[in-house]
């Protein structure tokens, strides 16, 4: 019976720490591929994220969509075993979650904003606007979601 339960505590620490290093990974992955590729080949895309809208959805948001795809994939494909990939998939889901809550809805106003003095979520605003300062393919600056350089958190 002990082994038994060490063995559900281990396994549940184990996917925890799935689940919190594919959100890191995918804070570094949508940086580079923000910068090496959303603001490299695929610019023909993403341009549209960089001007105003002109109604709710935008042609960036299949990224979005791509993204949402495989992590659902992953999860239907490790739930029976509640292996790796639900975990991974889940990961996925959660980082999808933050950017909507940091960056569709926070930043970019897609919903009426929540209003907040805190100086984390004021820097990542910061140095996502200016991101946003130009709207050609380069110059461009600050490409991560969660963290941006440290000059954009002074007060």
């Amino acid at each position: 019976m002990f082994l038994l339960l060490f063995y559900v505590q281990m396994q549940t620490l184990i996917n925890i720490g799935i689940v919190l290093l594919t959100i890191a990974f995918m804070e570094l992955l949508s940086w580079a591929l923000h910068k090496y590729l959303f603001h490299g080949p695929l610019w023909f895309i993403h341009k549209t994220h960089h001007q105003q809208r002109h109604g709710w959805f935008e042609l960036n948001d299949l990224f979005s969509i791509g993204f949402a795809g495989f992590a659902l994939w992953l999860i239907w494909i490790g739930h029976l075993t509640l292996d790796y990939r639900l975990w991974i998939g889940t990961g996925i889901s959660i980082y999808g979650i933050i950017y909507f809550i940091f960056h569709d809805w926070f930043i970019h106003n897609r919903f009426k904003a929540f209003k907040s003095d805190n100086r984390y979520l004021a820097g990542i605003r910061r140095a996502h606007k200016i991101h946003h300062k130009s709207t050609e393919k380069y110059p461009s600056e600050e490409f991560g979601l969660l963290v941006a350089n440290r000059k954009w958190f002074r007060k």
